[in-house]
């Protein structure tokens, strides 16, 4: 089973319920053999690696970055509203990034774009503010903007055409929305559980990030695959496309390997089709990254 960004929290708790019904004899049974994530938000404390990240990107300052771990004693969540001096640098710091995508820091930033960030880094989805420009064929979007792919997206998989091919039923209410976001409960607060216990069952695992993602910075999945505790069986190494260093990969002990995409953003294999054909084509056959 695979999924990225907030299949993070639903898709591991899938794959245990697919393993606990396999355990119980439902049928037919379902060939689970493991399970892929990228970028996936977990714990939902990816903003105290956010700010570590975008100092190593170079995106703040060394000063406002250790004001921020001093005044803030590195917990940007939870931040007491009297600390006045975190608070301030948290403002600063949201005004150095104000310009710049949060789902990959190298994609140009568009106006269009910037009200994502205030639903979340995780949420990943066309606001209101553009719900009647999507059908409308005089809306003129820039095409080099993310905005404009997700417009092309959305008329595309609401095509009738289209629709009638994927065997959409006749008489389905509603259109489809990129990363619905409606008619929900969110239940689970963190999925690192899950991972604790699909690692005792033994199944395979690739957890991948996309290396220019801000948004849920490959810091964060590290953090939480450190906190699994296992050992390393195979230590830190690039992974190589045509001879070309394509990201970078490491194994553990339960049979995870996490792998990092170069140059890739919050959807690797969107920004990198190629390197993230060959990282999967190689996981699942069992071989190297």
């Amino acid at each position: 089973m695979g999924g990225d960004s907030y299949s993070g929290i639903a898709g591991p708790a899938i794959v245990q319920e697919i393993s606990k019904g396999n355990e119980i004899g439902l049928q037919p049974p379902i060939n689970l053999q493991g399970y892929l994530l990228g970028n996936p938000l977990t714990t939902r404390k990816e903003k105290n690696e956010q700010i570590p990240f975008a100092h190593g990107m170079g995106l703040i300052s060394d000063e406002l970055y250790e004001s921020l771990k001093r005044n803030c004693k590195e917990e940007y969540i939870n931040v007491d509203f009297r600390n006045e001096l975190c608070l301030r640098d948290l403002n600063y710091y949201d005004e150095c990034l104000s310009g710049i995508d949060p789902y990959n820091i190298l994609y140009r930033y568009c106006k269009d774009d910037s009200t994502k960030k205030h639903e979340g880094p995780w949420i990943r989805s066309l606001t209101q503010k553009f719900d009647s420009s999507l059908n409308s064929p005089l809306t003129e979007w820039d095409t080099r903007c993310q905005t404009y792919h997700f417009f092309l997206a959305t008329q595309w998989a609401n095509d009738q055409s289209v629709r009638k091919s994927l065997h959409i039923r006749e008489g389905t209410k509603g259109k489809w929305e990129r990363c619905w976001k409606s008619d929900f409960e969110e239940e689970i607060s963190s999925s690192f559980v899950f991972h604790v216990n699909l690692s005792a069952k033994g199944y395979r695992s690739l957890i991948y990030s996309g290396d220019h993602d801000a948004s849920i910075p490959f810091m964060s999945t590290q953090a939480w695959i450190r906190a699994l505790n296992y050992s390393i069986v195979e230590d830190w190494r690039p992974w190589l496309l045509e001879n070309q260093v394509a990201g970078y990969t490491r194994r553990y002990s339960n049979q995870m390997t996490f792998a990092t995409v170069k140059g890739s953003g919050h959807t690797a294999s969107q920004d990198k089709p190629d390197e993230g054909y060959a990282m999967f084509s190689r996981w699942i056959a069992s071989k190297p990254l």
